[in-house]
């Protein structure tokens, strides 16, 4: 044996992640709002999310898409929810300057997991709008639209009088909405023909998505349907009692 060799491994990995499980029991929460996230980077870390004080969720971000916008689109995801005022959920966030290959959220979410504080991860809540490819999937109970689906008779603050065509009117409304409204279009971004040659009038209308989606469906040419799902709106020129957990607001 020679006494002058030793061999030595740190467990980096167990080390980090008992260092950053302190780091977030000494944070106080913050609410999940443009003023409640003032002062945070956008840079790479790990973050959590809570729901009237409990652990929901947690993330992580790299440098191209930082902690600030990361949260920003979670603070987006929480609004105009049936069920959910944003007022409910919080946050924690610690940015960390040298990012190993060390997968921080996976084993985060191993050790709260057993006091069941990760309710939102794999629940959809992170995704994307996964496309018209997905319309037709029946989503689980425990997925986070199931749980929370969008209010589409939330009272909207935008002005939607001046719109003169229905492409307009969906565009402007598109951009108003937290969650997805899809129409179909004409390839490379362009309308639908119908949509920008069909005239409205919704100076009489409440600004609903319910009531400007109705309105503008029945100002369209036959064979146009508008579908509400869990999780987004559609209006598309089909027919189609086919969408799982969904709700057909107007055909024309």
């Amino acid at each position: 044996m020679n006494n002058a060799y030793r061999e030595f491994e740190f467990d980096l990995p167990g080390a980090l992640l008992i260092r950053l499980i302190e780091v977030f029991q000494n944070l106080e929460t913050a609410p999940l709002t443009s003023m409640g996230l003032d002062g945070v980077p956008d840079q790479q870390g790990v973050y959590q999310l809570f729901l009237d004080g409990d652990l929901v969720y947690i993330g992580k971000t790299d440098a191209e898409a930082g902690l600030r916008r990361r949260l920003e689109r979670h603070a987006g995801k929480i609004l105009q929810r049936t069920g959910l005022s944003p007022e409910r959920v919080s946050y924690k966030a610690v940015r960390i300057f040298v990012f190993t290959a060390i997968d921080l959220e996976t084993q985060l979410i191993q050790h709260y997991a057993g006091a069941g504080g990760t309710a939102w991860n794999n629940s959809g809540f992170g995704a994307n709008d996964p496309g018209r490819n997905r319309d037709r999937t029946k989503i689980r109970d425990r997925n986070f639209d199931a749980q929370f689906p969008i209010d589409i008779d939330f009272a909207l603050t935008q002005d939607f009088k001046t719109c003169r065509s229905a492409a307009e009117a969906l565009q402007r409304l598109k951009l108003a909405l937290p969650y997805t409204l899809r129409f179909e279009g004409a390839g490379r971004n362009k309308p639908h023909p119908d949509l920008s040659a069909t005239a409205v009038n919704l100076s009489a209308v409440n600004a609903t998505a319910r009531e400007l989606i109705v309105s503008i469906v029945r100002a369209l040419p036959p064979g146009w349907q508008a579908t509400a799902l869990k999780s987004h709106l559609l209006l598309y020129k089909e027919v189609d009692d086919q969408y799982p957990d969904a709700v057909v607001l107007a055909r024309s």
